[in-house]
């Protein structure tokens, strides 16, 4: 790799300048002499170094084989996952192609991988009606990833699957659940020209007892219990290791503001969701409130694919954003959305108290629109962040509070492979909120957006998995990576030789370690969410601070024709057998 990375702004670091389309790199140099390390990579060896008494003075290494593990490059291992298919369970509740299936998950535990993660569908388990919950499929499926060696992440999925970008099946929600909303569709997400949202249910219905007595917070909660309860076996074994909290559509914490059901096209700006009659209602009780009833609901925001310079509201230089009318809604619009995601972690931590296990949730890498001064789809989609203001740490203090993971998208992605007239900053939009998790002292992993099997993607993963590279604690270090998709594509030559290389990367050069105690993974017991701040502290919005300083491209980069080299010796190896 080059030895001096480009620093595109002159200024460094600075938490202000990361809105303005700079990257904040670090000379390699730099980074190396903070933890006196530098290592080499050899074919099928790895050079770890010992500490140096000057940065002028060469350090000695040691060589050692990477089938026995390095407990220095442990520190630095991340642990990978693989999302198994939307539809592995049907949708009447079935799990088919169960040989098909072994035969994906012997060839994903030969790769080494550390586990899959897989979409529990409220849709399914719960269709018949309320509380008639129906986990044999799912018992079935766990039972097989547990023969296999490979750990489990569950995804507690309250979203219908169809409608957002890669999806390839349709799981609604349940039927009861939508006839309620025939009657009261206003228990669904609606824009301002009242478009209902069926993807899942509005925040507004949280503690609203419309669902044959019992409110949308009680069904989820009701719904992970049942979960528990059923799953304790594989709880207990250490099968199952993660539950990722479902929040909104597609699982994340946001409105459905870019829905391609709804006609939005990349890179539009979205729509703000928040048109419903409670919401509505909300929003004037608040603004009364204050002393300002004259104030109502954005109708100058645009539409789905308008750009931001075509809306009063996003209009760079006098928007309604910029406003106090707008800033106060907009505060209100991101709070609700915060609150919302409290509640439902706070009963996630509530229902897997004690368990030996993570919980986790997931944000959206809203990347486009994010090197302009409205950042007009992050807006719409509920995350209030501007060059004055991060919209994402007092996410992640919320989360933190419940000793919850943050889960963050479009790890994959560069700033040259998006169009320009998408203003995007993929780069720039995970340095900021991979930092903010950290400097909040939480824990962070994260997935691509899109499948990738090129060694470039993988790169760029790598690189935000330990933006310092490799170094003598590990830190700063992602918790983990969740790969999006398993698929007979991935598993085709040469993409899976490629993919094998990429899971080595991840593990620092490590063989699969069992352990995850050896690289400061163990699981305790959850413990019970934090109360000893208010809660305003932890809805409070803050300022944009400093981000973590990344290298230019990763020091454990693939190079170009090395998964070739792979495909060649495992073909000869294969053959010879």
């Amino acid at each position: 790799m080059t030895s001096v990375l480009g620093v595109m702004n002159p200024n460094l670091i600075n938490g202000r300048n990361l809105h303005k389309g700079s990257l904040i790199f670090v000379k390699v140099e730099e980074i190396k002499k903070r933890g006196q390390w530098r290592f080499s990579i050899k074919e099928k060896s790895l050079r770890t170094p010992q500490a140096t008494a000057s940065s002028t003075t060469e350090p000695k290494t040691t060589e050692f084989n990477t089938t026995t593990y390095e407990n220095k490059m442990l520190t630095n291992y991340v642990p990978v996952y693989v999302m198994l298919q939307l539809g592995v369970i049907t949708n009447d509740n079935v799990l088919e192609n169960e040989e098909n299936l072994k035969r994906q998950l012997k060839k994903l535990k030969q790769s080494q991988v550390d586990g899959v993660m897989v979409d529990v569908w409220w849709g399914i388990v719960e269709s018949k009606g309320p509380k008639q919950y129906q986990w044999s499929a799912y018992r079935n499926l766990f039972a097989i990833v547990q023969s296999f060696g490979l750990k489990l992440q569950a995804i507690m999925s309250f979203h219908r699957c169809g409608g957002n970008i890669g999806d390839d099946v349709n799981i609604p929600i349940p039927k009861w659940v939508l006839e309620i909303g025939d009657s009261n569709p206003d228990i669904f997400y609606t824009n301002k020209s009242g478009n209902r949202n069926k993807e899942c249910l509005s925040l507004s219905v949280d503690n609203l007892s419309l669902f044959r007595g019992r409110t949308a917070v009680e069904m989820y909660r009701d719904y992970m219990k049942s979960f528990r309860e059923n799953m304790e076996d594989f709880i207990n074994s250490g099968v199952i290791i993660d539950i990722e909290v479902g929040l909104g559509p597609a699982g994340e914490l946001r409105y459905p503001s870019y829905s391609e059901t709804q006609g939005w096209v990349f890179p539009g700006i979205g729509e703000f969701q928040c048109y419903d009659k409670y919401l509505r209602s909300d929003y004037e009780e608040e603004v009364r409130r204050i002393g300002h009833p004259e104030w109502k609901l954005p109708e100058n925001a645009g539409e789905y694919n308008n750009v931001p310079e075509e809306t009063e509201f996003f209009e760079y230089s006098n928007g309604t954003y910029l406003k106090e009318e707008g800033k106060f809604f907009l505060s209100w619009y991101s709070r609700k959305l915060r609150l919302h995601g409290d509640q439902i972690l706070d009963e996630a931590n509530k229902v897997f108290l004690g368990c030996k296990l993570k919980i986790a949730a997931k944000v959206s890498g809203i990347h486009w629109w994010y090197k302009t001064e409205s950042h007009a789809a992050e807006l719409t989609a509920g995350y209030y962040n501007l060059k004055t203001r991060d919209g994402y740490r007092a996410i992640a203090r919320m989360m933190g509070r419940h000793h919850a993971i943050l889960n963050f998208t479009c790890l994959e992605m560069k700033n040259t492979e998006q169009p320009a007239k998408a203003k995007s900053g993929p780069q720039e939009l995970v340095q900021q909120v991979l930092s903010s998790g950290w400097r909040e002292g939480i824990e962070v992993a994260g997935e691509n957006a899109l499948p990738r099997f090129d060694r470039n993607g993988y790169n760029q993963i790598i690189l935000n998995a330990r933006p310092n590279g490799i170094n003598q604690d590990g830190k700063p270090r992602m918790f983990g990576f969740t790969y999006l998709r398993l698929s007979d594509k991935l598993l085709r030559e040469p993409n899976f030789s490629r993919f094998k290389m990429f899971l080595k990367r991840m593990h620092a050069n490590q063989e699969y370690c069992s352990e995850p105690e050896r690289y400061n993974h163990e699981l305790f017991p959850l413990e019970r969410s934090r109360n000893d701040e208010s809660l305003e502290k932890f809805m409070e919005e803050t300022e944009p601070v400093d981000p973590f300083p990344w290298l230019e491209e990763t020091d454990m980069s693939i190079r170009p024709f090395e998964s070739i080299l792979s495909l060649l010796q495992s073909t000869f190896l294969r053959k010879k057998s």
